[in-house]
C-alpha cells in the first residue's frame, strides 16, 4: 500500500513539473507571437497606415467595420496582415480592428463536453469489452488554440479516442470494471498533458458503461449463480448441524425424566387437535403394552 502511494505520489510530481515546464512554453511562445507584428515590415506598415487613412477619410461609416463587439465567454484573436497583434486575445466587450488589414477569430471559452464513442478494447487478460467515456475540456489558452492547431475540438475528441483504447489496454477486465476512478484519473493526465501546447484545459474525463459480450455475460452469471448455490448449500449444512446437536439434548433432557415425553405427547395431540383433523392417532406408552403382553 505504500508503495502504491509513493508511485502515485511520484506521478503527481512528474506531473506538476511537466505543468511548470509547460507553462513556461506557453509564455515563451505567448511572448513570441504577440510580439510577431513588429515583423510586418515597411510594406506592411505602409499598408496599415494606408487602412488608418482610410479608416479616417470614410467616417463615421467607417467605425462600424472597425469596432466589434466579443461577448463574455469569448475571446478574439486579431491578425493583423497574417499575423498576431500584440496584446493576445481581447475580450470581452469592445475592440477595435482596422479595415481590409485586420481580421479576428473567436473562441470561445465555456467548458465543453462530448462523448467518446463506444470503442473495442482487448483487455490484458485478453476479453473484449465495448467502452465509452465523456470528458470536459475548456480553451484555457485562445492564442495557442488558433496558432498552434487547425481544429483543437476535434484533435482533442480523437486524442480522447487513442488515450482510452491506450490505457485500457494495459488493464484487465477486474481492474476496469472495480477500478473506473483510476483510469478516469489516469486518462485524464494523459489528455491534459498532450494538450497543454494546444491550450486546452481537460477539466474531467468519466467513463460512463462497460459492456460484455453475451457469452461472458452468461458465463460470469453462471459463476455466481453456482457460488451462491455453494453457499446455500453450506448454509443448510450448518443449519442441519446445529439441529441436530439441539435435538441431541433435548433426548438427553427427555431421557432424564420419562414424564416429559408423556408432556410432549401432550402437547402433540394438543397441535393436532387444532388443526380440526378427522383422524387422530394417539400414541401409547410403551409400558402399557408390556403390561398387557405379562397378561
Amino acid at each position: 500500500m505504500d508503495i502504491h502511494n509513493e508511485e502515485v505520489a511520484m506521478k503527481e510530481a512528474k506531473r506538476r513539473e511537466r505543468q511548470a515546464g509547460s507553462s513556461r512554453h506557453d509564455i515563451h511562445d505567448n511572448e513570441a507571437l504577440e510580439n510577431a507584428d513588429t515583423d510586418i515590415g515597411l510594406c506592411g506598415w505602409l499598408l496599415v497606415g494606408l487602412s488608418l487613412l482610410l479608416m479616417l477619410a470614410t467616417l463615421p461609416l467607417s467605425i462600424w467595420m472597425c469596432i466589434k463587439i466579443v461577448k463574455e465567454y469569448e475571446r478574439a484573436i486579431i491578425f493583423r496582415l497574417g499575423r498576431i497583434v500584440r496584446g493576445g486575445a481581447r475580450g470581452p466587450g469592445l475592440f477595435f480592428i482596422l479595415p481590409c488589414t485586420d481580421s479576428f477569430i473567436n473562441v470561445d471559452m465555456r467548458t465543453i463536453t462530448f462523448d467518446i464513442p463506444p470503442q473495442e478494447v482487448l483487455t490484458k487478460d485478453s476479453v473484449t469489452v465495448s467502452v465509452d467515456g465523456v470528458v470536459y475540456y475548456r480553451v484555457q489558452n485562445a492564442t495557442l488554440a488558433v496558432a498552434n492547431i487547425t481544429n483543437a475540438d476535434a484533435a482533442t475528441r480523437l486524442l480522447a479516442q487513442t488515450t482510452l483504447r491506450n490505457v485500457l489496454g494495459t488493464k484487465n477486465l477486474a481492474e476496469i470494471l472495480s477500478d473506473r476512478e483510476e483510469i478516469a484519473h489516469s486518462m485524464q493526465s494523459s489528455l491534459d498533458d498532450a494538450t497543454d501546447d494546444w491550450g486546452i484545459k481537460v477539466e474531467r474525463v468519466e467513463i460512463k458503461d462497460v459492456k460484455l459480450p453475451l457469452q461472458l455475460q452468461r458465463a460470469m452469471a453462471a459463476e455466481a449463480e453456482a457460488a451462491r448455490e455453494a453457499r446455500a448449500k453450506v448454509i443448510a449444512a450448518e443449519g442441519e448441524m446445529n439441529a441436530s446437536r439441539a435435538l441431541k439434548e433435548a433426548s438427553l433432557v427427555i431421557a432424564e425424566s420419562p414424564s416429559a415425553l408423556q408432556l410432549r405427547y401432550l402437547q402433540t395431540l394438543n397441535t393436532i387437535a387444532a388443526e380440526k383433523n378427522s383422524t387422530i392417532i394417539f400414541p401409547l406408552p410403551l409400558e402399557m403394552m408390556q403390561g398387557f403382553m405379562k397378561h
